[in-house]
């Protein structure tokens, strides 16, 4: 017998959270994009904290996990230095929520997808409207 309680949905982590990769993109507009993440949803990195970079020769990748089941507040406009590839990983329902807040910042393009059976990986394009 498992004593853990069953969550499904909305409940279970895959619902509601979605672990968001930037790479091969300039620190600002990492922070850019955190800080609009964060302005609406709960996030493992708090508002105007600016990434490092790694040194030496492999690509930075900035990672956070963002819980997208109660929105804060709407996003607004943000300008990007250069276009800025996101990999968004989680439930369909939750990864489509980020996706859809993100339109509110920026001009938004899915660039590729994967899809598993209860999660799915999307790529996106950021660019400045």
């Amino acid at each position: 017998m498992n004593s853990t309680p069953e969550q499904s949905g909305e409940e279970h982590p895959a619902g509601r959270e979605v672990v968001v990769s930037l790479s091969r993109c300039d620190t600002q507009d990492a922070r850019t994009v955190f800080d609009v993440l964060a302005t609406a949803f709960a996030s493992d990195h708090p508002m105007g904290e600016t990434p490092t970079s790694a040194s030496g020769p492999r690509p930075t990748v900035w990672v956070t996990t963002v819980d997208v089941s109660e929105p804060r507040a709407a996003a607004t406009p943000a300008r990007l230095t250069e276009p800025v590839t996101v990999d968004a990983q989680g439930g369909y329902r939750a990864v489509d929520r980020l996706r859809t807040h993100l339109t509110g910042a920026f001009a938004v393009s899915v660039v590729g997808t994967a899809a598993g059976d209860q999660e799915q990986e999307v790529r996106l394009r950021l660019e400045n409207r």
